[in-house]
């Protein structure tokens, strides 16, 4: 961190980013919360608009949990082999669906114990789930938001609970959704894990550039 500088003060961050990305949004397509569940167990080390063009004729051959539990393990590979380890993610989306079918009845459950239980979910694929479908004050910690909120000064820490146990600190409940989507899509597109661009960056006039 540069010396005498402090993290960016929240209020300039929230304004900024209400302004720079107002239509921030999760960018995985779903039409309900299983599907998103699916969606982003797929979207492990593949890009979202891959996972976009596997899930429609995915959820046209298995719409439910029920369908996914009784398909086999090859015929699920073939269907997201292009999202890359095909294995391990068919694996994960038919324990993810038998689960959901013996413990919830065929239902996606809402509270972070119930989701977390789940095989392969964790807490910021549940925190994903509770921001985007259950319209909770949810803060999903990934890659994106982490770094860009340690570059901000907003936490000390490399470690995705406890980033989000500071943001939690510092971001009012109201606000903390938008705030999670809208600082993902900086960070995607500006504060960059590589070469980030400050000089086109709304906040460089008081981002600490913590490890930059």
């Amino acid at each position: 961190m540069k010396a005498g500088k402090e993290a960016a003060p929240v209020k300039e961050v929230l304004a900024f980013l209400a302004k720079a990305y107002p239509d921030a949004r999760i960018l995985l397509d779903h039409r309900n919360p299983f599907e998103l569940l699916v969606a982003t167990v797929l979207a492990a080390q593949c890009t979202d608009e891959r996972v976009n063009g596997v899930t429609p004729a995915l959820f046209r051959s298995w719409p439910d949990p029920a369908a996914f539990a009784r398909t086999s393990q090859e015929e699920v590979e073939d269907a997201v082999r292009s999202t890359g380890f095909y294995r391990n993610k068919a694996r994960a989306v038919r324990d993810l669906s038998a689960a959901l079918v013996v413990r919830h009845h065929g239902h996606v459950p809402r509270t972070m114990e119930e989701l977390t239980a789940l095989p392969g979910v964790g807490r910021k694929t549940a925190s994903i789930l509770h921001g985007a479908c259950f319209g909770d004050p949810a803060l999903p910690v990934d890659t994106h938001v982490g770094r860009v909120s340690f570059r901000l000064g907003l936490t000390a820490s490399k470690d995705p609970t406890r980033i989000e146990e500071d943001l939690a600190k510092a971001i009012p409940g109201e606000k903390r959704w938008e705030f999670a989507t809208r600082l993902g899509w900086h960070g995607r597109q500006v504060c960059v894990a590589r070469k980030p661009r400050c000089p086109e960056c709304g906040l460089d006039a008081v981002c600490p550039k913590q490890g930059v």
